[in-house]
């Protein structure tokens, strides 16, 4: 097991303890390339990575309350799952993808464009670990879609 907490920069120097937990490897790896977490009702985004002996730490910038999907499932206890939603208000589901280990989340995670059940091809915009509903999701958008984000496709 591994030792794994994350902190909220509250700024100024300041790091708040927010959650401790001793977990696997592949899920504290999956956990880590995650840009977003949901816990308590708040959002959070992933400001750093560090390690301090054992321990890995994530530092984290709350940016605010975390507005519910209406089509929100709870897999807590349940296993392992990715959701595959649009980055966008609505966050529509997409598909539900049941993995294994957390390796196979790590495979999708690590990814720039992802294979999603039923819909082909997509690009990845981001990935958050739901701490409430117990599962992984991944935003992603069609391939033929603008990224607001970047001028030029880096797709060849």
């Amino acid at each position: 097991m591994q030792a794994f907490s994350y902190f909220i920069d509250r700024g100024s120097g300041r790091y708040d303890p927010f959650m401790s937990y001793e977990i696997a490897p592949d899920e504290c790896y999956a956990r880590q390339l995650c840009t977003y977490l949901v816990a308590g009702e708040r959002q959070f985004k992933l400001l750093a990575n560090e390690m301090d002996g054992d321990t890995e730490l994530l530092i984290l910038e709350e940016i605010g309350a975390n507005a519910a999907y209406p089509d929100e499932n709870h897999y807590r206890g349940q296993g392992i799952f990715i959701e595959f939603r649009q980055p966008s208000r609505s966050g529509m589901l997409l598909a539900t993808l049941p993995c294994a280990t957390h390796f196979d989340v790590i495979r999708y995670l690590l990814k720039d464009v992802v294979e999603v059940p039923g819909h082909g091809q997509m690009y990845t915009t981001s990935a958050e670990v739901d701490e409430n509903r117990g599962c992984y999701v991944i935003y992603v958008r069609g391939l033929q879609e603008p990224d607001p984000d970047m001028r030029a496709s880096t797709r060849f």
